[in-house]
């Protein structure tokens, strides 16, 4: 397998957020659940993480079910614990409670053979910013457009 394989990405959240810091957490997940992983069963859409007590836990993430699993297999909307160490816990608890901000899960890949979270710092956007976001994305489309009519010439 690759250094850091993509599972999934939340590319609503980069519709919908401003992501101002990144993270990397590990998931306590099981057996099935990385089977599911590994065969890309995985939503993160609506997805956020919840700082409660001395725990990060990612609520709304869907695995579903693994096909060939048994009577054993898990539930596929479970909250799922983060593995952090206790001072980015309670880094990111600050975060939230003192700035506002939201923690969104950005990214889920393999690092060898764990499976990783990439958690966003994020501060949501006004309809303005979205608006300001889709016209620079159209500008910056055009010109490459413009650009590559100009190296054919």
């Amino acid at each position: 397998m690759a250094e850091s394989a993509n599972i999934a990405t939340n590319r609503k959240a980069y519709h919908d957020y401003e992501v101002l810091e990144h993270c990397e957490a590990g998931l306590e997940l099981r057996g099935t659940e990385v089977k599911s992983l590994r065969l890309g069963q995985v939503s993160m859409v609506g997805a956020y993480v919840q700082v409660t007590g001395g725990d990060a836990v990612v609520v709304g993430m869907t695995i579903q079910p693994y096909l060939f699993g048994n009577r054993f297999n898990h539930e596929s909307n479970r909250p799922r614990r983060l593995l952090l160490h206790k001072r980015e816990i309670l880094k990111l608890k600050a975060d939230v409670e003192q700035h506002g901000h939201t923690l969104i899960p950005l990214r889920l890949y393999f690092r060898r053979r764990s499976v990783k979270l990439e958690l966003g710092v994020c501060r949501g956007k006004k309809l303005v910013d979205k608006r300001e976001t889709m016209k620079q994305k159209t500008s910056d489309r055009e010109s490459a457009r413009a650009i590559r009519a100009a190296s054919r010439r």
